[in-house]
């Protein structure tokens, strides 16, 4: 536990980190953080429309430069506050803190402040888009993600399994595509990278139609594969949604318990 003297430290400490806040929910200061994450978002997706770019010009470049400012300070502060925890405490603990994935992600959403915040290099539109990560901190939001990593760890073998099964039958698909399309359809199965795009498309079901084939044994053989694969595709979803049931059950078990 960090140090329970009022500091003005202390009180920032408890604002940023929503593990030490002690009443229910996000504290003030991350309901705002969180409000400028949602609207930072908001604004890039919109900037990408030319009219409403050319239209609202300044603002949104005033309204960008504010919320990097923003984030910058909070970055600042959960540096200089992590110290208030024992694990985070003095110069190795600051260095702990600043390589953890959350800090990470908060050093990413001020990135393009010094790369250039009216930059449009697709790079720093991206780094833009990644403050949505932010939005890990609720605390719903930070539980429901701790259950898909140990569905994920605890199944990890099954799923791997099971999407290299998924990998292999859409290359012998493809393959089998491959010999008997690629004289009558070259630019389309004339090998087999050229076949995989039509082998992922009918095992994931999309079916894009721009690819099909077109001869009897193609027919056939697309058939045989698309009917087998439905299941094949399925399989890794299932064995992970059975997996995050029981973690999540075996959590609910936990907190009742305790």
């Amino acid at each position: 536990m960090p140090d329970t003297k009022e500091t003005f430290r202390h009180r920032v400490f408890v604002n940023l980190f929503t593990e030490y806040w002690p009443g229910k929910g996000l504290s003030p200061v991350n309901m705002v953080i969180m409000t400028l994450v949602l609207l930072s978002v908001l604004a890039a997706i919109l900037e990408t429309e030319p009219a409403l770019l050319s239209a609202y010009a300044t603002f949104f470049h005033d309204f960008n430069r504010f919320v990097l400012l923003a984030f910058t300070v909070e970055y600042v502060a959960r540096v200089w506050s992590a110290g208030e925890a024992p694990q985070y405490r003095g110069l190795r603990g600051r260095l702990r803190y600043i390589v953890t994935p959350m800090a990470i992600v908060d050093f990413l959403t001020i990135l393009p402040l010094w790369l250039g915040a009216g930059s449009e290099m697709v790079f720093t539109r991206i780094l833009r888009l990644v403050r949505i990560v932010k939005l890990a901190r609720i605390p719903g939001v930070s539980k429901a993600l701790r259950g898909i990593l140990k569905a994920l760890n605890r199944r990890k073998f099954e799923l791997l399994v099971s999407m290299g099964g998924a990998l292999v039958f859409m290359l012998v698909a493809a393959t089998s595509l491959y010999f008997v399309e690629r004289h009558v359809q070259p630019d389309s199965f004339g090998s087999i990278p050229r076949a995989l795009w039509w082998g992922m498309a009918t095992l994931t079901t999309v079916g894009y139609g721009d690819v099909y084939p077109v001869t009897l044994w193609g027919k056939i053989f697309a058939g045989i594969f698309a009917i087998s694969g439905v299941g094949l595709a399925a399989m890794p979803a299932g064995i992970f949604a059975a997996a995050l049931s029981s973690a999540f059950q075996a959590e609910e078990e936990e907190e009742n318990a305790s």
